[in-house]
């Protein structure tokens, strides 16, 4: 059956307010977390943009939820061994119920320390080689690593859980997919593409979990709703790399003038249609994936809670 969780978008709420949607989500009846974690936000616009491992760790005091970074990368802009770190305290923190979300991130993030952004596949070398050290360091052994990309001096993790956290692996090509099958204990995509997760399942993935996450905007009138995501989402319309190659929100700003409103919203259901929700929601089911994520766009999260909790989840479990 399938999990239905929220989304938390670390880029347009700030922290408190995040634990606080934490809260709701699980009165509203969702089963699990996402949360994004992000140095700049997308835009301007959004606002937002804390850091990710403190609001985990106020989340873990704050529901009984699972929660999943969806996602961290452990290649630039933090060394793999302080994930690692970092993601051995949320599991203790969660009783157990954290999973490490990753992948191999966007410029607009991992650029911030002057280190040059290198290609596609440089990162998932990167990446492979990240999860090899982090693993070593879960074992609680004294970890020396000499690597292509990663160095690590008698290191040695002392809080660790009883049962390390799975890593669960985005993926949205199929070189990328191939390591999330082969490397991880789960897998990402924020696509209802059901290719994507039989390449993930071809690759040595079954039986391993797929997660997904879907944007949406209830409002009491899809117009304002449709507004408000070409507002603060246009950037899930442009297509191609540019997602990933960009360094500052302002060049997506740029970048985001040519998208319109039919663009934005031409896959996120918009406004009050209980049929549209779970129309697009159930695209997800149908392409296999195992946990889907839906993250409320804009700031009316407490309609989009009630909404959800009466006529859109009782439903998909029904």
């Amino acid at each position: 059956m399938t999990t239905f969780g929220y989304f938390l978008s670390s880029e347009e709420h700030d922290p408190k307010a995040l634990v606080r949607q934490a809260k709701l989500a699980e009165q509203a009846g969702f089963e699990a977390l996402w949360i994004s974690d992000h140095f700049h936000p997308w835009l301007d616009e959004q606002g937002q943009s804390s850091f990710v491992w403190s609001v985990i760790g106020a989340i873990s005091e704050a529901t009984s939820l699972p929660v999943t970074t969806a996602v961290t990368c452990p290649i630039i802009r933090i060394h793999p061994a302080i994930i690692a770190q970092a993601a051995a305290t949320a599991q203790i923190l969660l009783d157990g119920r954290f999973r490490l979300g990753v992948g191999t991130g966007e410029a607009l993030n991992e650029h911030i320390l002057g280190d040059p952004w290198p290609p596609a596949e440089e990162r998932q070398r990167m990446l492979e080689e990240a999860l090899e050290l982090i693993r070593k360091l879960w074992s609680g052994e004294l970890v020396t690593h000499r690597g292509e990309f990663y160095d690590v001096d008698t290191a040695r993790i002392y809080s660790l859980p009883d049962t390390p956290p799975p890593v669960y692996i985005s993926g949205f090509g199929p070189k990328a997919v191939e390591l999330a099958g082969r490397a991880g204990d789960g897998y990402i995509s924020t696509s209802p593409d059901r290719d994507l997760v039989e390449q993930f399942h071809k690759a040595g993935g079954t039986g391993k979990p797929t997660a997904a996450g879907i944007k949406v905007c209830w409002a009491h009138d899809e117009g304002s709703a449709r507004e408000t995501v070409h507002r603060l989402w246009p950037t899930s319309a442009i297509p191609g790399e540019a997602n990933q190659l960009l360094p500052l929100p302002r060049h997506f700003e740029q970048l985001a003038q040519l998208v319109t409103v039919e663009e934005a919203t031409e896959n996120v259901p918009c406004g009050p249609s209980v049929d549209d929700h779970l129309r697009s929601i159930r695209q997800y089911v149908e392409a296999g994936f195992d946990e889907v994520y839906i993250s409320q766009i804009g700031p009316d999260q407490e309609g989009f809670f009630s909404f959800y909790s009466v006529e859109i989840l009782p439903r998909l479990n029904a």
